[in-house]
């Protein structure tokens, strides 16, 4: 099968620059002018642009968290980021907690195997970093072994005290197991001890809403773990890379430490350049609940700075989906679904499952707030969405790339389609969107998975399994 996308213009990490598209199977065959069109099946991109597929590095599907799970499965989920113009993710495999007091859970293949069983249904591709939330001498003998599963990298926390946590001594052994096996460590920078504190006196003194989820998680906790944690990375001569970044402080510890010759990267989230601590006193303020949390405007600049001038190397969406209400079903695909979500934590800011729908939103909102307005180029929208998390994460240039050879993951965008986004729009199993109401101006036309037409305007032709798990190499730093 032959598919040949003329007349539009592509939009690269490098370069923008008119030219015709050949895709063979699975495969992008030919880039060039006037391309031969025998047997091809034409597909007219006139005043469009042509980008690869996003890659999102940070999403969570299926994920039990306080008494239920994100609302999105690895179908729903992926099917939204179809919609959006993002064409593989990248999950999270947890190890299984201890069952008893005197079990120690699953090990790393075990938990793998579960997972990948889990994510089977998922409708684009899809890739998994290791949750390293327990470490022992067992644990660390098992690592190197993600290799060959094609899972190249490790995620560590500074956070979540007794649940996900490990101490600075594992993070820094994780560190130096990572640099000798050619692995990437991520990281979750907040501090789990001052939250604890912070938390417990909240809850005392009767503070129950939304804001003090952000209140009680102070911005100098994610400060002071980050630059402790590029620390451990300089001194096992190992890199990391720092997640979610949310506030001005963690761009300042990030260019400290690459001006140091760290081997740091960082990423950050469409949430943390619109959204602040305002939008949790809203009487809907739980839809902002995230960890880490939303901050302020200063730090909403500061973030778009870091991406302007290349501090900053991706945009993840770290999408974890919870219906607002849960107790009132909505349509999906001709069902009524409800799954317990941030009503939770109604009368307990602690209850409330901290996450955010955002793995569609992320493409069609950061055009029109990147490129149209200036901030950035579309150069560098695809440089942060689709080349750079394919570098680093080991799938360039079979993803984020047009070139010969690659999957022909490809967005037909139009940079002229006017929507008024929100829940009409999205696919994202739940009941409400960050951006309800919002003005946008570019918006993904048609969407190719490895060559085959997967999203046609609104028309959905994907399907479950049509995703392939993609195994991973090594990645670049960058």
């Amino acid at each position: 099968m032959k598919t040949l996308i003329k007349n539009g213009t592509l939009v690269t990490a490098e370069k923008t620059f008119a030219a015709d598209i050949l895709i063979e199977g699975e495969k992008i065959a030919r880039i060039g002018t006037h391309l031969p069109v025998e047997d091809a099946e034409i597909v007219d991109a006139a005043g469009k642009r042509i980008l690869p597929g996003g890659v999102d590095p940070h999403v969570h599907l299926d994920l039990p968290m306080f008494g239920t799970v994100s609302s999105d499965d690895h179908y729903t989920g992926t099917k939204a980021a179809a919609f959006g113009g993002t064409t593989t993710v990248i999950d999270f495999v947890s190890l299984a907690p201890n069952p008893s007091h005197t079990g120690r859970g699953a090990g790393v293949r075990e938990s793998v195997a579960a997972w990948l069983q889990k994510a089977e249904k998922s409708a684009v591709d899809y890739s998994a970093h290791m949750n390293l939330t327990r470490f022992d001498e067992k644990i660390a003998a098992e690592i190197p072994a993600l290799r060959g599963m094609g899972i190249t990298t490790l995620k560590v926390f500074t956070a979540y005290n007794g649940r996900l946590r490990i101490d600075d001594g594992s993070i820094f052994k994780t560190l130096r197991i990572a640099r000798d096996n050619g692995m990437l460590v991520l990281l979750h920078a907040e501090n789990g001890d001052v939250i604890d504190i912070l938390t417990a006196e909240a809850l005392k003194a009767g503070y129950h809403t939304p804001e003090w989820h952000a209140k009680t998680r102070p911005a100098w906790g994610a400060v002071e773990s980050a630059l402790r944690a590029f620390a451990l990375a300089a001194t096992a001569d190992a890199p990391l890379y720092l997640v979610h970044m949310n506030v001005a402080g963690e761009v300042d510890m990030l260019r400290y430490a690459r001006e140091r010759g760290v081997k740091a990267m960082g990423e950050t989230c469409p949430q943390y350049l619109f959204f602040t601590e305002d939008d949790l006193r809203r009487p809907d303020g739980a839809k902002w609940v995230c960890s880490p949390p939303v901050r302020t405007t200063a730090d909403n600049a500061r973030l778009w700075e870091g991406l302007a001038d290349g501090a900053i190397q991706t945009i993840g969406t770290d999408h974890c989906p919870f219906f607002y209400d849960g107790s009132n079903p909505i349509l999906y695909e001709g069902k009524d679904i409800a799954i317990p979500g941030k009503e939770l934590g109604r009368d307990d800011f602690t209850k409330i499952p901290n996450g955010l729908p955002g793995v569609q939103d992320r493409l069609p909102v950061l055009w029109t707030a990147g490129v149209g307005s200036g901030k950035i180029t579309a150069q560098q929208f695809v440089a942060l969405n689709s080349a750079n998390p394919a570098k680093i994460f080991g799938l360039y240039p079979r993803k984020g790339a047009l070139l010969p050879g690659s999957d022909a993951d490809i967005v037909i965008w139009d940079p002229e389609r006017k929507v008024e986004y929100g829940v009409g729009l999205s696919h994202q199993r739940t009941d409400y969107n960050l951006y309800e109401g919002w003005k946008l101006t570019g918006f993904p036309e048609k969407v190719f998975l490895r060559g085959q037409l997967i999203v046609d305007g609104r028309e959905w032709l994907g399907k479950p399994g049509g995703g392939k798990f993609i195994e991973r190499a090594p990645g670049i730093i960058l």
